[in-house]
């Protein structure tokens, strides 16, 4: 396959972003490539994912017991990548609950750092605003315009 073909077949389809309760409070599509969902269906994807990536947190093949002095558990992090032939969902769970879910395609390198510098731009444009309330829907422009600068493909 020629270089720019797979250049073309690279891209970032949309983000999601669900807070610590399971609720949808971003929602964005970047390239035409999935299917179209209305805002009910998007509401129920974050719901159901959020249930999902919590189940399997606790199913996690449990570690052998070990009883030195200082050991902790360790932590589980869930579902952190799921994989079709047509497209690729990466999770990242911040420390305070809040995942990223990012719709990329299968080709598309380096999607942790992607899906990170996401969560930075989220930092820098949402969380330092004074008049974002947390837990709600993301309704700041500069936060998009930025997503769309570093996702949006020229």
């Amino acid at each position: 396959m020629c270089d720019a073909l797979k250049d073309y077949y690279r891209v970032v389809f949309a983000l999601l972003i669900i807070n610590k309760a399971g609720g949808l409070i971003y929602n964005r599509t970047f390239a035409p490539g999935l299917q179209k969902l209305d805002s009910n269906d998007y509401l129920i994807l974050a719901g159901t994912f959020h249930g999902i990536h919590a189940i399997s947190r606790s199913i996690n093949p449990a570690p052998l017991a070990q009883h030195l002095p200082g050991y902790r558990k360790p932590l589980t992090t869930g579902i952190e990548s799921l994989e079709s032939s047509h497209f690729r969902l990466t999770c990242f769970q911040t420390p305070t609950g809040v995942k990223f879910l990012l719709f990329t395609s299968p080709e598309q390198p380096n999607k942790d750092v992607v899906v990170r510098r996401c969560y930075e731009i989220y930092g820098d444009y949402v969380m330092k605003n004074p008049f974002y309330s947390m837990e709600m829907p993301i309704r700041v422009e500069k936060f998009d315009r930025a997503l769309g600068g570093y996702l949006v493909r020229p």
